[in-house]
């Protein structure tokens, strides 16, 4: 996308989940609309508070996801953004939305991929038996996104 005066007016979403891969997958989209001009939406997902299937491997008695609270989660995402902002020369003039929504990972980012010129994605390299039996985050946006994905592998998060 671009303004009338044509300088690239793009949007990247990137994924923040607190993790050293999603880190890094906002450290490359601020270095992306750094190089390239844009903007950076860094959306964090909150879990719903479902009840877990009845196993011995539950978290949490009675079937209960432990849950952090929005503000909990909004707080992270912003420290972790302004520490990125911080850390990096010139980005400060970078504009960065946040947000936290609430639902399914996967589905909440591919929604907001329908207005993204970009969804950056960290992966975190789980066992191929979890992705099988849970699903990936980062394999269902890539089915299901509008928009290029970027997944940042867990190897280079540092």
């Amino acid at each position: 996308m671009s303004d009338a005066a044509g300088t690239p007016n793009r949007t990247i979403v990137v994924g923040v989940d607190g993790s050293p891969a999603s880190e890094q997958a906002l450290r490359w989209a601020l270095a992306e609309t750094e190089r390239c001009g844009g903007q950076v939406h860094a959306i964090t997902v909150r879990r719903r508070d479902d009840l877990l299937p009845g196993t011995t491997f539950a978290l949490q008695p009675y079937g209960r996801r432990p849950a952090r609270t929005e503000e909990s989660l909004r707080e992270s995402l912003h420290s972790q953004v302004a520490t990125m902002s911080d850390t990096a020369a010139g980005r400060a003039a970078t504009t960065v939305t946040e947000s936290v929504v609430t639902g399914d990972p996967a589905t909440e980012l591919s929604k907001a991929s329908a207005s993204a010129d970009l969804l950056v994605l960290g992966s975190h390299g789980q066992r191929a038996f979890t992705e099988v039996l849970l699903g990936s985050v980062a394999a269902e946006c890539v089915r299901r996104a509008q928009c290029p994905v970027v997944l940042i592998p867990a190897g280079l998060a540092r």
